[in-house]
């Protein structure tokens, strides 16, 4: 087996977190992680497929990687995630100087199938993509955990959701949920290790049943993790609007320790294109869910996703997402141009929405969400004292910056620890992040 490894992620915070159980398998088999493919043996790349530049962006460093394997040969390149598992032998045809590739149900098999590739050097790459039989996801418990703070916990994986532009449940499969105990006792490992926030992960996380108690659910599985004394913040990604009932409202509203920031993925304001798109609410539902969450008491800063220029979006229908925007106020936003994926229902449906089009609905929505968001800024949270969980530096190189409860980003001068808590006074606003000077320090320990 190769001795030096490195691994680059394309992505969500799944991906992310993938690549950190896959860096502790191979640690756990004597390889050694580095910081550069040129430093490495074995360069692993774990992809993304949700949209159609995520594709492109992947065979584009493929092509630069290419160039290093022709100097040295005996270097081997890795695919990995949701592309790999999407594209399969067709990579490899495309592709043909990659040596394995390996879906998202594989990881756990890594090193046993980087000794094969070795073993069968010359007789072409190694694909594995097999879907599992095993009704919960296979726990790997050699997690190599990028951030000394922060600790993802997946509690769930794939989806039944079946909406018509996504590719996940073919990627990823249908849900399978970890037992609550198993994450529990992860989660209170980390706290015990020093970690101050936790990150819950999965496809349709708030959809989670305890597979040994299916009375069990989501909200009382948070209920417990936030309830894990030292633990500072609790956060979850990525929710679906269907699968938030009262009672999981009801627990974020209470319990302080989880932060008050919720994704509420909304893809289009117009009932009929929601139907389309077989999300399973209709706009005057999520709206309901909205006024839920307003109430719920304590302000909660709504984060969503959009999608423009489905097949059959109307101006009409434009203008009904225009509207719910307007009228919700979302402090964040993911917005993106349609494009079909392949084993998608809407992948054979007519794309009937120019891309010019597209690109001007694109506009006008990021124009209206940036005056919002600066608006939101100027009005919550310029002059207000924050509480800040430290990251690191900045990008000019010289201040920090961290995220608040309702996770915005500030930057501030200072020279405070990653995993810290300050406290930080807002001086300035942009519409995508806060500038401060910090008031008081809370020292907080971390890994």
């Amino acid at each position: 087996m190769p001795q030096r490894f490195f691994i680059e992620t394309f992505g969500c915070q799944m991906n992310e977190h993938d690549s950190e159980k896959v860096a502790g398998l191979l640690a756990h088999r004597g390889m050694v992680a580095v910081n550069s493919l040129e430093e490495a043996d074995l360069f692993l790349i774990n992809t993304c497929s949700v949209r159609e530049k995520a594709a492109q962006k992947l065979y584009s460093r493929l092509g630069e990687v290419k160039k290093h394997k022709t100097s040295h040969p005996q270097f081997l390149i890795g695919v990995l995630g949701c592309l790999a598992q999407q594209e399969g032998e067709d990579m490899v045809k495309r592709v043909p100087f990659v040596d394995l590739v390996v879906g998202t149900h594989m990881f756990h098999a890594l090193p046993d199938l980087l000794e094969e590739v070795e073993q069968r050097r010359g007789s072409g790459a190694r694909v594995a993509t097999d879907f599992l039989p095993a009704p919960t996801p296979v726990e790997i418990p050699q997690v190599i955990r990028q951030s000394d703070f922060r600790a993802n916990i997946t509690i769930m994986e794939g989806c039944n959701k079946q909406c018509s532009f996504c590719i996940v449940p073919t990627t990823r499969g249908r849900e399978r949920n970890r037992p609550a105990q198993a994450v529990l006792q992860e989660a209170r490992r980390a706290v015990d290790q020093g970690y101050v926030e936790i990150l819950l992960l999965g496809q349709t996380v708030n959809s989670y049943k305890d597979p040994n108690d299916r009375h069990f659910r989501f909200a009382d599985l948070l209920s417990q993790v936030a309830s894990i004394p030292r633990l500072q913040r609790v956060r979850f990604t990525s929710p679906h609007p269907r699968e938030f009932d009262d009672h999981t409202i009801s627990v974020i509203g209470e319990m302080e320790t989880i932060c008050n920031q919720v994704h509420l993925p909304l893809q289009s304001g117009s009932t009929p294109i929601l139907k389309r798109m077989r999300r399973q609410y209709t706009r005057e539902r999520y709206l309901e869910i909205v006024d839920k969450f307003r109430n719920c008491g304590r302000p909660i800063a709504l984060s969503t996703d959009i999608i423009v220029g489905f097949p059959g979006e109307s101006d009409a229908d434009f203008q009904q997402t225009l509207s719910l925007v307007e009228e919700v106020q979302f402090e964040s936003m993911f917005s993106f141009k349609y494009s079909p994926r392949p084993h998608t229902a809407a992948e054979h449906w007519q794309d009937e929405i120019p891309e010019e089009k597209k690109t001007h609905r694109l506009m006008l929505l990021q124009k209206m969400q940036k005056e919002i968001q600066l608006r939101l800024h100027q009005e919550h949270y310029l002059g207000r004292h924050l509480e800040v969980l430290v990251e690191g530096t900045a990008r000019d190189g010289v201040r920090r910056f961290g995220r608040t409860s309702t996770n915005k980003v500030v930057n501030f001068p200072g020279t405070d620890r990653p995993g810290t808590f300050t406290e930080v006074f807002i001086t300035d606003v942009g519409p995508n992040s806060l500038v401060g000077q910090k008031t008081t320090d809370r020292q907080q320990n971390c890994a």
